[in-house]
């Protein structure tokens, strides 16, 4: 009887594992996850989870009964450590020691891991980072009213915990050593509206200033100023854990690196979710996403593709956002150097509108923001890759599946 090895229990690997049973599949299924956890999802931890409106059993992907109902053996507490290509086999490490395990087909769901500081101070207990449940109860806990909190980092994590800080009442001061926030993510023009949007909540920014040194109480910033601090939360961006794929002799890349079909360069080994550096049909080039939905679909995209079916995993990126009152929704990948023009639908000084990004005139992005049951009509229009009117598309007026 075939086994199929799922090696990180996450979002994307089980959404594998439940879609190769519901496509039939009746061999061996081993979810293989090195936290002490089933697997669960991660934007409540630093979303509803992290604001204590939703509870921690709202995280999990599954009841805790689904995977022994659905006979995947689940293992959690144990690392994978290496991977014997030609034998097919894989070594794991856990508190019951090594271990070794035989596979027909081999899914890497490994993940990313914060990107960590390193300088005096790094190391104290008040230094926190969010990537785990764990790490979430920690924020959670330490989040009081009247509690010093400095932010490193101007990115969507830094800017939801930002925003989970100051609900609770903390004062935040955000360090982003760039000229302005989310820049990578968004470029400058909706940057700005998260940074004034922060502003308004009594958020200060610093921007051009990194974290250099953290002492009992306070922040050293490059610029030389002391900001006054009980904790620093960092949210400076992930690294993928390609580690395991490269001592394998994996290619890899900024992760590890796959066809459409989310294949590697072993026909028997797969990734997805945040480790794979996958092509990306529509868009012509590689991309590795870390966002929920690439994880949620990219999962039972790598399932079909292990039992052989045709698979061109194409979604348009998806993500979301909330901070304070706003919600939005960003469709498609609007980084600087993508995009020659931002044209707007709605209200931007109400926080209730559409940005668009576009290049030669086509649309390549969207962002919805408190509008709601437009993102995919927004998608449609970025597979369409074809010119729009400017007086149209941003004319309230006009449906978007009218464009």
């Amino acid at each position: 009887m075939p086994s199929y090895v799922i090696a990180g229990a996450s979002l994307a690997g089980a959404k594998a594992a439940e879609t190769l049973r519901d496509e039939g599949f009746d061999g061996d299924i081993v979810l293989i996850g090195a936290e002490h956890e089933r697997p669960y999802e991660r934007p409540p931890l630093s979303k509803g989870y992290l604001l204590g409106s939703d509870q921690r059993d709202s995280v999990y992907v599954h009841p805790s009964a689904w995977y022994e109902e659905h006979n995947v053996g689940l293992i959690e507490g144990i690392t994978v450590t290496e991977i014997d290509r030609g034998g097919h086999v894989i070594a794991t490490t856990g508190p019951a020691g090594e271990l070794d395990m035989s596979y027909d087909k081999l899914l890497l769901a490994t993940g990313a891991s914060p990107r960590r500081l390193n300088f005096p101070g790094s190391d104290r207990e008040e230094v926190l980072y969010l990537r785990t449940v764990g790490d979430s109860d920690r924020l959670r806990s330490a989040f009081q009213p009247g509690t010093r909190v400095v932010v490193a980092g101007a990115g969507w994590i830094g800017l939801e915990t930002t925003a989970a800080a100051r609900t609770a009442e903390c004062a935040v001061t955000v360090l982003e050593p760039q000229s302005g926030a989310l820049t990578d993510q968004l470029g400058p023009e909706l940057g700005a509206v998260f940074a004034d949007l922060h502003r308004a909540h009594g958020v200060e920014f610093r921007f051009g200033e990194k974290a250099v040194e953290f002492r009992p109480g306070m922040v050293i910033t490059s610029g030389g100023a002391e900001i006054p601090a009980d904790l620093l939360v960092v949210g400076i961006g992930a690294a993928p854990n390609d580690d395991l794929a490269a001592r394998a002799g994996l290619d890899t890349g900024n992760g590890v690196l796959t066809d459409e079909a989310l294949r590697t360069s072993d026909p028997d080994i797969f990734a997805a979710g945040d480790v794979a550096n996958s092509f990306h049909p529509l868009l012509g080039r590689r991309v590795r996403v870390e966002h929920w939905a690439n994880a949620l679909n990219g999962g039972p995209a790598a399932a079909r593709s292990m039992l052989g079916q045709a698979v061109s995993y194409d979604p348009v990126p998806y993500f979301y956002s909330d901070q304070y009152d706003l919600g939005m929704e960003c469709a498609g990948l609007p980084s600087p150097g993508t995009y020659d023009q931002v044209l707007y639908r709605g209200d931007r000084d109400a926080l209730e509108f559409i940005a668009f990004w576009l290049s030669g005139g086509v649309v390549i992005a969207g962002m919805n923001v408190n509008v709601w049951d437009v993102n995919d009509d927004i998608q449609t229009l970025i597979r369409a890759a074809r010119p729009v009117d400017p007086a149209r598309l941003t004319n309230p007026d006009i449906p978007l599946t009218d464009l």
